[in-house]
């Protein structure tokens, strides 16, 4: 299909994350429900893969985050393990790909490298790794390492990692089993599985465990926005998460990453560019408007309001009322931070200059404190009937400012049941996006190619005696 120019219209594509503990869901609303129970995660998945969205996105938290010394009231629920989840929803889904964030500071690549392969192998190739770093001691506090490496090396280690972590992939080249009458499988090179890895953050040697699995290596998803997050993605990345859903802030991010991957001899298709996008639909325009701000209500608590405005405070605000004016107390600059493990507060590095942003917003529009932080935290990126958001959608990606959206919905686990069933058709009905899955892998719906297994990785392998092995 093409566009009144001629020109061939992108295919939208579609993912769906399942929201952490936090301020998205609205907890308050009798829809809402587990964020452990399996029941809802699987409700969640069927959903995604009745709409033929590309992925299931998981998240992941290593620490309960706290707020003056006490766990942060949406945190009380905390999170089951990424992977427990996800081998569980491939035994749920056939198509459906399963997309965890998985630490690459904290765990070391022989254990995630077999944990992939082996998800890889259960749901038949539909498996991928948001690869993140850690960059506080908090976190670190719960492991061995806890705290050790400062955050201008965390993507040093990310991006040795993942390069060792595909080597032990790439140890198997896929042609080094056979079926056997007797034992129904042997091995034809005594070679396969070994790698040698001599680094500045990991020196390993031994036997990987896992045959090559049907993608190869999992999908790449990466999620930095920093100067070295995005050269991180371009290198290595098949697909970016991006916090740019707009088209003003969309469009100059979608160019700088994609003009990156030229210098990594890379096309500018090998590389998918995916904002996080909230929506709220309605039967008009008009009351999706009304159901939003109703949302962003409930989202936003009094004593949510309160704890957002102590973050940028970094003080202690629980006497102030949150249907009140802004505090006159200036900001604590150089206190140790009250909020802990929340990569949001990263943003509020200068708070002197956010809170002077803040003060003159609540002054112009007169808001209080409450209004305000529903005015500067608003998440609502598609807002209106499913026409609407399908026209909203469509416009971005034909504009070049994203290659489709990981949707959040407010309400789970049956929060994405109205966008499947409304505006899905309705691209659908464009030529858009697709009505059945032409492939069964995950790299089949992003239109990326299975990587071969890399010389260098073969090299490597014939480096290590027969003997050698990774552990019993």
């Amino acid at each position: 299909m093409t566009d009144r120019t001629g020109k061939p219209r992108k295919q939208i594509h579609l993912a769906a994350h399942f929201p952490g503990v936090n301020n998205t869901t609205v907890w308050s609303d009798p829809r809402a429900g587990s964020h452990i129970e399996f029941a809802s995660f699987a409700h969640f998945a069927r959903a995604a893969e009745r709409a033929r969205f590309d992925f299931l996105f998981l998240a992941e938290g290593l620490r309960l985050r706290e707020q003056g010394g006490r766990i942060y009231d949406l945190d009380v629920v905390g999170r089951p393990d990424t992977f427990g989840i996800l081998a569980a929803l491939a035994a749920v889904t056939d198509r459906l790909g399963l997309a965890g964030t998985i630490n690459s500071t904290f765990n070391e690549p022989y254990e995630v490298a077999r944990q992939f392969a082996s998800l890889d192998h259960l749901s038949a190739g539909r498996a991928a790794w948001n690869v993140v770093t850690s960059w506080d001691a908090f976190t670190g506090e719960n492991f061995r390492r806890g705290g050790f490496l400062p955050e201008s090396q965390r993507y040093s280690r990310a991006k040795e990692f993942l390069a060792t972590a595909n080597e032990l992939f790439d140890s198997w080249r896929g042609d080094e089993i056979a079926a056997d009458p007797a034992s129904g499988v042997f091995l034809r090179d005594a070679r396969a599985g070994a790698f040698v890895h001599r680094g500045e953050q990991f020196d390993i040697a031994g036997r990987f465990d896992v045959p090559r699995s049907p993608q190869g290596r999992p999908v790449i998803f990466q999620a930095g926005d920093s100067e070295e997050g995005r050269e991180f993605a371009a290198s290595s990345a098949d697909a970016i998460f991006s916090r740019h859903g707009t088209l003003e802030t969309g469009r100059p991010f979608y160019a700088d990453v994609k003009r990156r991957l030229a210098r990594y001899g890379r096309r500018p298709d090998q590389l998918l560019i995916l904002p996080a996008a909230t929506f709220v639909l309605g039967g008009t325009d008009a009351e999706a408007g009304e159901i939003a701000r109703e949302v962003r209500r409930q989202q936003v608590s009094g004593q949510t309001a309160i704890r957002f405005l102590e973050q940028v405070w970094n003080r202690d605000l629980s006497a102030y009322d949150p249907d009140g004016p802004l505090p006159e107390v200036e900001p604590a600059e150089g206190a140790p931070a009250i909020s802990q493990g929340r990569a949001a507060d990263r943003a509020h590095r200068d708070r002197a200059a956010t809170v002077r942003a803040w003060r003159e917003r609540a002054e112009a529009e007169k808001l209080t404190i409450r209004e305000l932080v529903i005015a500067m935290t608003a998440r609502q990126t598609f807002v209106g009937s499913a026409a609407t958001v399908a026209d909203a959608i469509d416009e971005l990606v034909q504009a070049d400012a994203a290659d489709g959206f990981i949707l959040v919905p407010h309400i789970t686990p049956g929060g994405l049941d109205e966008f499947a069933d409304t505006v899905v058709p309705i691209l659908q009905e464009r030529g858009v996006f697709r009505t059945e899955y032409e492939g069964t892998t995950l790299r089949d719906h992003l239109g990326l190619a299975t990587p071969a297994a890399s010389s260098a990785s073969s090299a490597a392998s014939a480096e290590v005696p027969a003997g050698a092995g990774a552990g019993a």
